[in-house]
């Protein structure tokens, strides 16, 4: 199996793990509850505090990418090896490269380690970052023309950034940032 290398531009494997939109897919949410069960039983009540689905999938009638994002809470940030090692046994690959410091970023099924990706585990030590994933998730619940204009964004910059998942990320920063505005700590 080969690494996954980021040459300061992309990564090595971007060719194989582009970005794709999917329409909605009702079943997204069973397959949230189906890996945060598995999550739950391999970390345990002692080192999980909570979980929660983020993200596009989170959001009921938003096409997006067919990877289920899942945002945990730890009890004690000082317990990142006991979390990476469970989800190691889960066949989730720890990004030990991520470049957000206070983040700790997990990917399952990620060319060449699968066929394509499928979860996102996020893990934040700090609090505001947490409550800014779910506030942005709530809000896109809740407002039906925001979500559908953070989707047509999301798809515009899929087909602009195909095989560049730093520039879509980057994409969309903005819109998230002015929604995340008027987030009340």
């Amino acid at each position: 199996m080969r690494d996954v290398r980021h040459d300061g531009s992309k990564w090595s494997n971007s060719e194989e793990d582009r970005i794709e939109i999917s329409g909605y897919d009702p079943g997204w949410s069973a397959e949230y509850e189906t890996e945060s069960n598995k999550i739950s039983a391999e970390l345990g009540s002692n080192l999980l505090l909570e979980i929660h689905h983020i993200g596009s999938t989170a959001i009921p009638g938003m096409a997006a990418k067919p990877i289920i994002d899942i945002l945990l809470i730890v009890h004690e940030w000082s317990e990142r090896a006991r979390v990476i090692q469970a989800l190691q046994k889960l066949g989730y690959v720890y990004w030990a490269e991520n470049p957000e410091p206070g983040r700790m970023f997990f990917v399952k099924g990620m060319p060449p380690f699968g066929a394509r990706r499928t979860h996102h585990v996020h893990v934040f030590d700090d609090v505001a970052e947490r409550k800014r994933r779910i506030f942005f998730r709530d809000y896109l619940r809740l407002h039906a023309d925001t979500a559908r204009e953070y989707m047509e964004l999301k798809r515009r910059l899929a087909e602009q950034f195909s095989n560049d998942r730093d520039a879509y990320t980057r994409g969309k920063d903005e819109f998230i940032g002015r929604i995340c505005a008027g987030m009340k700590n």
